[in-house]
């Protein structure tokens, strides 16, 4: 591979080896973030792409963003918790969001929802501040149902987003 590799610039997947330090003797290298010296190889560990400065610096930047609650939105969550008033719900967030038992359409203190830890339920967010947990409602703005409640006979994939640029894609394609 010679003293710079030819992935410099460009996408790379967890796996790939961008490096060859038998190559390089004598020479001080610096791995940054999303790489990983495994013998005299250097691979990827973290999905973006390959980054060079001198004197020998290379790095992975990514763009791996965490979701951050607003109002309005319509978001899956996993019940992991029971209370008396409240469930409260995992929607991926920076904080477990709440979703009171009177946030149903009809929903009395005699017609309480019984939601086991691990329900997937499909919400929408009525409050969210930062430092404070999010406040869920399974009524739309009208006060009605409509399309939300728990999700019977559904599964929840999680996986990590990474946000590449198009004309990288492109590139890459055709390389």
């Amino acid at each position: 591979m010679g003293s710079k590799p030819c992935f410099i610039d460009k996408p790379v997947v967890p796996g790939d080896v961008v490096l060859d330090l038998s190559s390089m003797a004598n020479q001080t290298i610096k791995l940054g973030g999303g790489l990983q010296q495994d013998h005299d190889a250097v691979t990827v560990v973290k999905a973006g792409i390959l980054r060079f400065s001198k004197p020998n610096k290379y790095w992975i930047e990514s763009s791996h963003k965490r979701y951050i609650p607003t109002v309005g939105d319509a978001v899956l969550g996993i019940v992991v918790d029971k209370r008396a008033d409240s469930f409260y719900v995992d929607i991926k967030g920076p904080m477990m969001a709440f979703l009171p038992v009177l946030a149903f359409e009809g929903g009395t203190r005699r017609n309480i929802p019984k939601f086991e830890v691990g329900t997937l339920i499909y919400t929408r967010i009525v409050k969210a501040n930062p430092g404070i947990n999010p406040e869920l409602s399974c009524m739309d703005v009208s006060g009605k149902a409509a399309e939300f409640g728990p999700l019977k006979m559904a599964i929840c994939l999680n996986h990590q987003l990474v946000v590449t640029n198009a004309a990288e894609l492109t590139n890459m394609s055709s390389s």
